[in-house]
């Protein structure tokens, strides 16, 4: 079970090799207890650019950009290779990460899944021929751009990474992955399955882990790193873009969401509930499309707020190791003030606390970043807790009367992350599915991701589409050829 990941030093795997950098190791923590679990070498900038020395050596003399056959059967390997320590990943998400046991293997069950639809993707790369004219023909090929340069967020760690890894690989690149500190024990697994992958060249994959930022702003600047795949907030999305500009370098970003449930009069009224109750206690309302606006129809909003505050009000927060936990804790202690302080501030500010929530003070849970979900209503758009992404288990309720209406109030944020629309009308998903500023609609359900399907966000939820096959986009380039033949 969980104890058997404890007190493991976590360290770089860089050209094929365990590494340490000049920063001695630091504590990984259990954010149920506060307790070490573990300990990992901090990454910087000099592990940073020895990552990317190792990626380029890799990229450029190794078979592996020229041979998609060759780059197919390992990523086969390597979802084998994670298929194999699926409960290793998922007891270290326990531990680690916070997550409850369930929702660390619905995020491992993905990796295996992804890895192996980017295999099909290494042999689909294909160009286009066509003959100019008379006499010349013109091929469009695509090659890989180089090395990538991955930046995972700690919420989803061991998927987010291979979520991009996965298709830089079927592409043909070399990558670096830059693994947070928060996630330290995780990438130190993803490593040693990395390792035992024999048709991976030697320093085709790095790995290092870092608190801070200058190895992840190395990789933004540096010339040898021509893409960039970062997963993580807005605020950081739009500073790699900027720094990123300098080069002209490409990157794909997946930001913040703000995501609406538009609950119409005639939905399935329990299943709506349900859902929109897990949708904000799935990783303790840490994630991307956490369901945080609840956006319902006049007729029913009495009946849905106070249902859904009753279910809020029931729910019991408790660490992985206890079975019946229905909310694990957040990363740390700060994000529980950081969260509960907003929360304040949109009460001074007139949003109504339908269930105020908070930090738990019980003694059981007081050691751990543990907050209560919280529901507010409000009547304004413009409060700073229905624009900003709060990232914590809290929910902003409004009222609307017409389907107009609804999808007005549903893209009045900036964020265009992801939308759910609960109705039995079987016209009206498609309709309001088609004006929704969202680039991932969930009909009568909710964050129903497929990896075999583009996935990505609209307005200031990012640039670029990973799963599917535009997943390459971000890591090849188009080259053409003419030739006179005639």
């Amino acid at each position: 079970m969980e104890h058997q990941h404890q007190h493991q030093q976590a360290r770089h795997w860089i050209g094929g090799e365990w590494a340490d950098s000049e920063t001695p190791g630091s504590p990984s923590t259990n954010p149920a207890t506060g307790e070490t679990i573990g300990s990992y070498t901090d990454g910087d900038q000099a592990v940073a650019e020895s990552a990317i020395q190792a990626a380029v050596h890799a990229f450029e003399h190794s078979e592996w950009r020229d041979n998609a056959m060759h780059r197919a059967t390992a990523l086969h390997r390597l979802a084998d290779a994670y298929e194999a320590r699926t409960d290793d990943l998922i007891d270290t998400l326990c531990l680690e990460n916070g997550k409850l046991r369930g929702q660390a293997a619905y995020e491992v069950h993905f990796i295996p899944r992804a890895l192996r639809f980017a295999a099909g993707l290494a042999l689909q790369s294909f160009g286009r021929v066509t003959e100019a004219k008379p006499g010349q023909q013109t091929m469009a090929i695509r090659q890989p751009v180089g090395v990538a340069g991955i930046i995972t967020p700690w919420n989803s760690p061991a998927y987010l990474s291979v979520r991009s890894l996965a298709p830089a690989l079927a592409a043909g690149c070399a990558a670096v992955v830059k693994m947070p500190a928060q996630a330290a024990q995780t990438a130190r697994v993803m490593s040693e399955i990395l390792a035992g992958v024999e048709e991976l060249p030697r320093g085709l994959v790095n790995v290092f882990i870092e608190s801070g930022s200058a190895g992840a702003s190395h990789l933004v600047s540096s010339p040898q790193v021509p893409t960039i795949s970062y997963t993580g907030s807005t605020a950081v999305g739009r500073v790699i873009l900027a720094n990123a500009a300098a080069s002209l370098k490409r990157v794909g970003a997946e930001l913040g969401g703000k995501t609406p449930h538009l609950i119409f009069a005639d939905a399935d009224f329990d299943a709506a509930l349900d859902t929109v109750v897990q949708s904000v206690t799935v990783f303790a309302g840490q994630f991307c499309m956490t369901g945080s606006r609840i956006l319902v129809q006049d007729e029913i909003a009495d009946r849905f707020l106070e249902a859904l505050a009753h279910r809020l009000d029931q729910v019991r927060p408790g660490p992985a190791s206890d079975p019946d936990s229905q909310i694990g804790p957040m990363i740390d202690k700060a994000s529980v003030a950081r969260v509960d302080a907003l929360v304040e501030k949109a009460i001074t500010a007139g949003a109504k606390p339908l269930v105020r929530g908070g930090p738990a003070t019980e003694p059981a849970l007081a050691e751990g970043a543990f907050y209560r979900p919280t529901l507010l209503e409000v009547g304004d758009s413009a409060l700073p807790i229905v624009q900003q992404e709060v990232f914590g288990p809290v929910q902003v309720a409004q009222r609307f009367s017409t389907e107009e209406e609804a999808v007005a109030l549903a893209n009045a944020t900036e964020f265009g992350l992801s939308a759910c629309v609960w109705t039995r009308d079987s016209d009206r998903p498609l309709r309001v599915a088609r004006r929704l500023d969202a680039g991932l609609i969930s009909v009568n359900s909710w964050a129903n991701l497929a990896v075999e399907t583009e996935e990505g966000g609209w307005k200031s939820s990012g640039l670029g589409r990973l799963g599917g096959v535009a997943s390459l986009d971000d890591f090849t380039e188009y080259k053409q050829i003419t030739q006179n033949y005639g």
